[in-house]
């Protein structure tokens, strides 16, 4: 029943499947911010979940392409994920999401959506939408101030991408950024490093 409430939230990732519709993701790193406005409450022994303090839309456009993430349903054999973001003059986000289907050399399958900014979050907060009239949530968790990577989560802790500007990063870093999500209360043994081997062609 709550699958598409959170396919909606994977603004980086390709949709393959929808579930069953509802009626109605210590020290920071150098350059990542936290705003305590937008953090989300926590539950026993789990800490409130916060998102940066605000995001530079335009300078988070582009290409953003996806190193780990919690396994879900709708990207089952997707390899080389990626999604590309533009500003629109309407104000919202253009998503394309992409990978390729069973294997890095597999066919290219692609889904469009819109991303709406959640007001008074400093940009932070995001409503994806893929399939009217649904929307989901894209927290932005940790975001250096070079924007070369990206944490992406939503509040029930179910949900968790790590993406870059490179189709690969820095095992150092990466371990580091697995540090910071544990210590934002995910699970961090269900991440699953996303195969990039097509990166190029």
């Amino acid at each position: 029943m709550k699958d598409i409430i959170i396919i909606l939230a994977a603004l980086g990732f390709f949709a393959v499947t929808v579930g069953a519709a509802e009626a109605a993701a210590s020290e920071d790193g150098p350059g990542t911010a936290r705003g305590s406005e937008a953090k989300t409450a926590g539950t026993a022994g789990v800490p409130a979940l916060e998102t940066v303090a605000y995001v530079d839309l335009q300078r988070y456009m582009g290409t953003w392409y996806e190193i780990a993430a919690f396994p879900q349903k709708f990207q089952k054999g997707c390899h080389c994920s990626k999604a590309e973001y533009e500003m629109t003059d309407k104000g919202y986000v253009r998503v394309v999401n992409s990978c390729r289907k069973d294997s890095a050399e597999g066919e290219i399958k692609v889904a469009r959506g819109k991303a709406f900014v959640v007001e008074g979050t400093g940009n932070a907060k995001l409503r994806v939408q893929f399939f009217w009239p649904f929307r989901g949530d894209y927290w932005i968790l940790e975001l250096p101030e070079d924007y070369s990577h990206v944490v992406v989560g939503a509040p029930n802790r179910d949900y968790l991408w790590i993406l870059a500007r490179t189709p690969s990063i820095d095992e150092s870093l990466y371990q580091q950024i697995i540090g910071r999500c544990e210590e934002m209360g995910f699970d961090a043994t269900r991440l699953v490093r996303t195969d990039q081997g097509c990166a190029g062609r």
